[in-house]
């Protein structure tokens, strides 16, 4: 067994928490865990790019073209930007929230419709696009990645155990924060069957 998932959206989103989360999750199993990370501009709203693989036998980090498994996009420019690694037998999760950057915001690049960027996406693998982000608005905005992290577990996306996704949330984050986070995590699985 091998996993690649890619997490992409931009600084200030969570993306590197997330495949901490996950990571730990992953080693809760007894798996291989590389995670590798790309940082346009880490800082807030420049693109943030986590590769996180994990299996019986894993020794690099880096996911080939067209490899991944899974992409939790947090930003949908984002998840178009970053589509090289998504293949025939890749799936999709998109927060249909679109952060502009400073280059949109000046009007230097164009920001892509939400029906495009879907559509583009599509062509390759399947695809989920909701607006994540209003429903971490509801428990704290800042709970993003793991409602979609419940989502993608929800849809069976995901080849870990929820415990262990618990475990994850433990391990990563400060005690302070763990009750919101599992009321995240279970939201996204909900959104599933809504």
């Amino acid at each position: 067994m091998e996993f690649n998932l890619i997490i992409t959206g931009v600084g200030g989103q969570g993306g590197l928490t997330l495949s901490r989360i996950v990571g730990n999750a992953a080693m809760k199993e007894g798996y291989n865990v590389r995670i590798g990370e790309t940082l346009g501009m880490s800082q807030r709203y420049g693109s943030v790019l986590s590769y996180l693989r994990f299996g019986e036998e894993v020794y690099s980090p880096l996911i080939e073209e067209g490899n991944a498994d899974l992409m939790l996009a947090l930003e949908p420019a984002e998840a178009l930007r970053n589509a090289s690694f998504l293949g025939r037998r890749s799936y999709v999760v998109v927060n249909a929230y679109p952060i502009h950057t400073a280059t949109t915001l000046v009007g230097k690049e164009k920001y892509p419709d939400l029906e495009e960027i879907e559509m583009a996406l599509g062509r390759i693998c399947p695809v989920d696009m909701r607006n994540f982000q209003e429903e971490a608005d509801k428990i704290n905005p800042r709970t993003l990645g793991v409602i979609m992290l419940g989502y993608a577990y929800g849809k069976g996306l995901i080849p870990l155990k929820k415990k262990s996704l618990y475990e994850g949330i433990k391990e990563t984050l400060r005690e302070k924060l763990w009750d919101i986070n599992f009321r995240a995590l279970e939201r996204g699985v909900e959104l599933v069957n809504e």
